[in-house]
């Protein structure tokens, strides 16, 4: 993992040689679009105020949970013993890139949606908040964490979600053998390049020209920045997009030549 002075640099290198975020100097009706109409999406969407407020509560949880397994790499680290208000603090998606997952699925209209890390379930409501007609699977290697996502469901009333509790490994092939091709992915269970190579293989073998995988914490590590870049040159590939946080990648058959974009976000 980069220290926070690394990921600083790093972030103003990326604000300097990215493209404008409203959407100008971009080359590509389709990437200027989902800029405007996606990106800078200022709407107020009635789920927002209900998870924010689920989110206030767990930064105020004193509990402890006991945590054996959050994947390697993970951005928790430390002893197995953790109380949910830093779990909160530190390895939950902040509202921007939350309300971004809502607005990416809302906007594709995803109905079949596959998250790996659940962390405490902010983003998996976000996902699933997006419509209740959609089905959301979202995988945790924790137990106890996968309690307190659960936890997190509940008070929010949103039933079109499947937990899957274990390790990734066990869990995935047969998630994506048993399910339709996914509109969306989210990885963000394991910040280690083989392993996100690994998941990312496993999802080609069933996915649609339309669908989105979103992987998190690009510029978290230099393994995961290597695999980004592996990522974005794999030949199925057709567009990808850093946008620092994530990057988002597209395999949609219109696009004729590979495309490579960074946009401020």
């Amino acid at each position: 993992m980069y220290s926070k002075s690394q990921l600083a640099l790093k972030w103003f290198k990326y604000f300097a040689f990215a493209s404008n975020g409203k959407g100008h100097g971009v080359h590509s009706p389709f990437v200027y679009e989902l800029v405007r109409e996606v990106f800078n999406d200022e709407n107020d969407y009635y789920a927002y105020k209900l998870i924010e407020t689920v989110r206030k509560n767990l930064l105020l949880d004193n509990r402890d949970l006991n945590v054996h397994d959050l994947g390697a790499g993970s951005k928790q680290k430390g002893g197995s013993k953790k109380p949910i208000r830093e779990i909160a603090r530190n390895a939950v998606s902040d509202q921007k890139f939350g309300r971004l997952l809502f607005r990416l699925a809302n906007y594709y209209r995803a109905r079949h949606m596959i998250e790996m890390g659940s962390s405490l379930g902010i983003s998996t409501a976000y996902l699933a908040s997006a419509d209740a007609g959609s089905k959301v699977i979202t995988m945790e290697g924790s137990p106890a964490i996968a309690e307190i996502a659960k936890e997190t469901f509940q008070k929010l009333k949103l039933n079109n979600i499947s937990q899957v509790t274990g390790d990734f490994e066990d869990n995935l092939s047969t998630q994506i053998d048993l399910n339709p091709p996914s509109d969306l992915v989210f990885i963000d269970g394991n910040h280690r390049k083989k392993h996100v190579l690994k998941y990312f293989g496993k999802f080609l073998n069933k996915i649609s020209s339309s669908s989105l995988i979103i992987i998190h914490d690009i510029h978290w590590s230099r393994e995961m920045e290597e695999a980004w870049v592996i990522i974005q040159n794999h030949p199925s590939v057709k567009m990808s997009i850093d946008i620092f946080s994530a990057g988002l990648v597209f395999f949609r058959n219109e696009f004729q030549v590979k495309q490579q974009f960074v946009i401020r976000f």
